[in-house]
């Protein structure tokens, strides 16, 4: 059977009964059991930024150079990107639930051989493998929290959970400060940080086991009688909950079910059927993971190299801090004031915030430079957030996985291996030359890719907020999907 046999046609309204339903504490399951990989992430990231020196001395850590630490933090981004794309079309494939499962469980093996790293190489090759996981996670993660929580708090809940990076970041660098201050042998201090990362992947597992495939991607592909149970156990539930009969559900609609959707009809929807859609995403994307990447991944060694700070945990704690209560402060903004406007604020005055930063770079000290980057990321955190959101809810249902994974691929390609390669080429050179100031060209480019993309958010930006899935992009199934594409992408896109 070709994987695009067409399998009969249903009408369902499960999409209605998921959207319908309020906040009760069932919701909670999927933003622990799903959102906490971003936690996970940002251990990750913060733990190699915050033992820099560590990882650099030769007889406790491994011996890396500058340059070393900004190409561990590019492979790194590396297997996130191709484990995205190759997770991605899987997650599409054969399901939500299955993949989820697969790559917390990959990302568990990458963290637990990089703290048995013996060298250069091997350290290399588990943040990969680390990296890997983690690029899978994005793509299967964001298509089930989207589907499955109601459209009156997915944009809250995205960007909030999305936001939690900087839960993950905080601790991380708490975790590195008896590290590097000479309170544990850092020796064996290092490892141990990696371990942790392993053990909090094992207690989400468990609980992960409990979050149900998506609904919606059951019916999609054959698999109704599934769905339909699964919709019925959660309404069930939530009654119990709230002590309320649920109101009956909206309009059903009408979809042609397929076991997959080839690649090809994957990418005429991106680039044909939604063009303005596609740059936006680009746009969000690459400018996001420019700023933070090149930023972050180098913060602590700019911290300990122009400064002479040797806990730097404390400062990436507190500028984990900022970017955590700006994208939660934020985030029920993107479902009242809507995503345009948002996505365009935040994106706007991150950039320009940034821009003076790098022109007043030459006067801060570590407090202040802490400081500037808290009220920049506070604003950045929740745009970087809503390019998550953005890619995982304005594409069909049957490419939402994929399209999570090509976009976070292509821009943090573009943005998170160039940024900590070229910022740590500029931390070489501004320590050869003591003068800090040598970091600023990286600023102003970071600010000019963000500036871009929100004028770009204002002109495409797709007004999402409480909307349903199949009303922003409707399924490439869907009985009437016969209309022009141009219309379908201007209708949502003005609605």
């Amino acid at each position: 059977m070709s994987p695009e046999t067409e399998l009969g046609r249903i009408t369902t309204d499960i999409p209605a009964r998921m959207d319908r339903l309020p906040w009760v504490r069932w919701h909670w399951l999927i933003v622990v059991g799903l959102g906490t990989v971003w936690i996970l992430d940002g251990l990750e990231v913060t733990i190699v930024g915050s033992l820099s020196d560590v990882l650099k001395d030769p007889n406790h850590g491994l011996g890396l150079s500058s340059s070393q630490i900004g190409l561990a933090g590019a492979i790194y981004v590396a297997g996130s990107c191709i484990g995205a794309l190759f997770f991605g079309q899987l997650t599409d494939r054969f399901g939500r639930k299955k993949l989820f499962m697969i790559t917390l469980g990959i990302y568990l093996v990458g963290t637990v051989l990089t703290a048995f790293s013996m060298n250069p190489i091997w350290y290399f090759a588990c943040r990969f493998i680390t990296g890997a996981g983690i690029g899978g996670e994005y793509a299967a993660i964001n298509s089930a929290i989207d589907e499955l929580i109601p459209s009156k708090y997915r944009g809250r809940v995205d960007i909030a959970i999305n936001g939690s990076f900087w839960v993950g970041a905080a601790v991380g660098a708490l975790i590195t400060v008896p590290l590097t201050n000479g309170t544990v042998n850092p020796a064996y201090g290092w490892r141990g940080a990696f371990a942790l990362g392993a053990v909090l992947a094992l207690v989400v597992l468990l609980v992960r086991r409990n979050v149900p495939e998506s609904p919606r991607w059951l019916f999609i592909h054959g698999r109704e009688e599934e769905g339909e149970q699964i919709v019925e156990e959660i309404e069930k539930t939530v009654e119990e909950e709230s002590g309320h009969r649920l109101e009956p559900p909206g309009e059903s609609i009408t979809v042609r079910q397929r076991h997959t959707i080839g690649l090809p009809l994957i990418a005429k929807t991106v680039f044909t059927t939604y063009p303005r859609r596609t740059v936006l995403c680009f746009a969000l994307f690459i400018g996001q993971a420019f700023l933070y990447n090149a930023f972050f991944f180098t913060f602590g060694d700019a911290l300990s190299t122009f400064f002479g700070v040797t806990s730097v945990g404390w400062y990436i704690a507190a500028f984990a801090a900022s970017n955590f209560v700006g994208a939660l402060a934020l985030s029920p903004l993107f479902d009242s004031v809507g995503r345009v406007r948002m996505i365009a604020t935040t994106y706007i005055v991150s950039g320009v915030l940034l821009a003076v930063a790098g022109f007043y770079l030459h006067s801060f000290t570590a407090v202040t430079l802490t400081a500037a980057g808290m009220v920049i990321f506070f604003f950045a955190s929740a745009g970087a957030s809503a390019a998550y959101l953005t890619a995982s809810e304005v594409f069909p249902m049957e490419t939402r996985a994929l399209c999570i994974a090509f976009f976070y691929a292509i821009g943090t390609a573009a943005g998170g291996i160039a940024g900590p390669l070229y910022f740590g080429g500029l931390i070489e050179k501004a320590t050869a030359s003591k003068d800090i100031t040598g970091l600023a060209p990286g600023y102003y480019v970071g600010a000019a890719l963000m500036l871009v993309a929100g004028v770009i958010a204002i002109f495409l930006g797709v007004h999402a907020e409480q909307k349903s899935l199949e009303s922003i992009a409707k399924p490439l199934t869907a009985e009437d999907d016969d209309a022009p594409a141009s219309g379908h992408e201007e209708a949502s896109r003005t609605a």
